[in-house]
């Protein structure tokens, strides 16, 4: 008897003690399983506005936008594209109407960043502009950078960049009613910096901010900045407000410093 009972109570407890590290197990892989971050897909963002008036003055403005991102465990990829055209005719009753275009630029962006711990990352940079109104045949920037996030949380994300930048540009400028093409190659550095958070709405509010100076002239910089707050209307449509800048401190002969 004293051995069944020992057999009985050895094989209770053969069974609990499978029962406790099958337990441990699951609650182990459970816990990895949140700890671990899932991976994303692609977040893209695409905007469009269209102004459009008649009457003594004929107003049109259209703007495109896109912005696409994708994040991995150790790995940062952003996409970038703005487009706009915009002009106005002031009508004459006894004139030729007279037309004059307001707006004209394409701008884009891509940046891929490594990370080599949960702040401290490397990264590529490219800009690319043209833009008719501030005489800029083109402008390509090419940055390659450190970066830190100074503040990286699910909401909130806070981070600073630091590098060198190639640029190539041809610019057109006006002197005495003539025009006159520059092509410019030369080195710069880069100061970068983004902020952005997320409310428990699904409302967002961003803004960045570069400064760019040529290495062997600091008098020549260019400043770029933008700021935006967007609020969901529906889950997928969104009301959005962004300020933008522009600041060229040396621009072609005949234009102005600043686009806002």
């Amino acid at each position: 008897m004293h051995s069944h009972l020992l057999g009985r109570t050895a094989r209770a407890g053969l069974i609990a003690a499978a029962v406790s590290v099958t337990t441990m197990a699951g609650a182990s892989a459970a816990k990895a399983a949140e700890a671990k971050p899932a991976v994303k897909g692609w977040e893209t963002v695409a905007n469009v506005g269209v102004t459009l008036t008649r009457g003594n003055s004929q107003n049109f403005l259209a703007s495109v936008g896109l912005n696409s991102a994708r994040k991995w465990a150790m790995d940062e990829v952003f996409f970038g594209a703005n487009a706009a055209y915009g002009e106005t005719t002031t009508r004459r009753a006894n004139a030729p109407d007279e037309q004059t275009i307001t707006s004209q630029y394409v701008k884009g962006f891509s940046q891929i960043n490594h990370l080599f711990n949960q702040r401290l990352y490397s990264g590529l940079r490219i800009d690319g502009l043209y833009d008719k109104v501030a005489g800029v045949h083109y402008r390509f920037t090419v940055s390659p950078m450190l970066g830190y996030y100074l503040i990286k949380e699910p909401k909130t994300r806070l981070s600073v960049e630091l590098g060198p930048s190639v640029i190539t540009e041809e610019v057109v400028s006006r002197i005495n009613g003539a025009k006159r093409i520059d092509e410019n190659t030369y080195f710069a550095g880069r100061v970068g910096e983004r902020f952005e958070h997320t409310f428990a709405t699904g409302a967002k509010i961003w803004e960045t901010m570069e400064w760019i100076p040529q290495v062997t002239d600091f008098d020549n910089w260019l400043f770029n900045a933008e700021a935006g707050v967007s609020a969901p209307v529906t889950k997928k449509l969104s009301t959005t407000l962004v300020l933008q800048d522009s600041y060229d401190n040396v621009p072609p002969t005949g234009r102005l410093k600043i686009d806002l």
